[in-house]
């Protein structure tokens, strides 16, 4: 099994990524700088004496850090989006801002689009399986149309792949394995697996609607008779919508003793959207995550 651990060790092998961190004036996203030494060229940004009061406080060094001063959060968001914009920086990541004030600072600059839309995916290892799970998008596009679903499973299966995932098996879950106008999400799911048939989607083996069961539990899936090369096997969990995914992987991580990373992928960086619950270990595993998406698919 490749785990979050196996992911750090990977991401300690590549040079440092320079990672701007946006309003770093938690004592949380001072102390992922610490666990993240070597793996990172940290530029803080946002209100320059908290950020200092606050690694004091917390008897962290910023010796190795730049320190960027700025007004408020907002402008912290602005000033780094610009930094990637001259090529300055490698990496987005989150500090402690509304997700919406740090987002709408990346969506408002043309430069860090791509043609995929972004969309967030979470990796999960739990002891309840043998693998890692990836589920998105929990956190950016709250009702995605067909072709938004099709770009948030493109971007699962690279962030999978570049994990180590050679073709990952990716369920579009709705609530029943058959297709009914009832369901709209049955229809999406059969949809996205026939773009799949037809190489619109790339990379990965997809197939729905799956129930969330017929998706893990080879057992389940075998009782249905469902017959499904990712069926009971799934790599890559793509929900109906945000708040059915944001509810799964939390699940996971509170009720399953999950360990987490996240990143946001279709961005022209990395981003690494953290939450004030995400303890320094889950902040340390998503600057893993993000360095191993900069580094691209040579590392496996």
């Amino acid at each position: 099994m490749i785990g979050l651990d196996d992911m750090i060790a990977r991401a300690r092998q590549q040079p440092p990524a320079r990672v701007a961190i946006v309003n770093a004036t938690d004592v949380m996203d001072i102390m992922a700088v610490q666990q993240a030494a070597g793996l990172i060229q940290a530029v803080l940004l946002g209100p320059k004496a908290t950020i200092e009061a606050t690694a004091r406080g917390a008897g962290i060094s910023l010796d190795n850090c730049t320190v960027i001063d700025t007004a408020d959060a907002a402008g912290a968001a602005r000033a780094a989006v610009e930094l990637v914009r001259r090529g300055e920086v490698d990496v987005l990541m989150k500090g402690s801002l509304h997700t919406d004030d740090f987002m709408r600072a990346i969506l408002e600059e043309p430069a860090l689009h791509t043609p995929v839309r972004m969309s967030q995916v979470v990796v999960i290892e739990t002891p309840a399986f043998p693998r890692l799970i990836f589920i998105s998008d929990g956190a950016i596009n709250i009702a995605p149309t067909l072709e938004t679903k099709r770009d948030i499973t493109q971007n699962a299966i690279d962030v999978a792949r570049v994990c180590g995932v050679d073709a990952p098996k990716v369920a579009i879950l709705a609530a029943v394995e058959t297709v009914s106008s009832r369901l709209p999400a049955t229809i999406d799911a059969a949809a996205i697996a026939k773009m799949a048939d037809r190489k619109q989607i790339v990379g990965g083996v997809v197939d729905g609607p799956l129930a969330l069961d017929d998706a893990i539990s080879p057992k389940a899936a075998r009782l249905k008779g469902i017959a499904s090369l990712v069926a009971g096997y799934a790599d890559i969990l793509i929900a109906p919508d945000l708040e059915a995914a944001n509810l799964l992987f939390k699940e996971i991580e509170y009720f399953a003793k999950g360990r987490c990373a996240g990143v946001v992928a279709g961005a022209r960086v990395p981003i690494i959207l953290t939450s004030r619950a995400d303890d320094a270990s889950t902040r340390l595993a998503s600057i893993a995550l993000a360095i191993l998406m900069k580094a691209g698919r040579q590392l496996f």
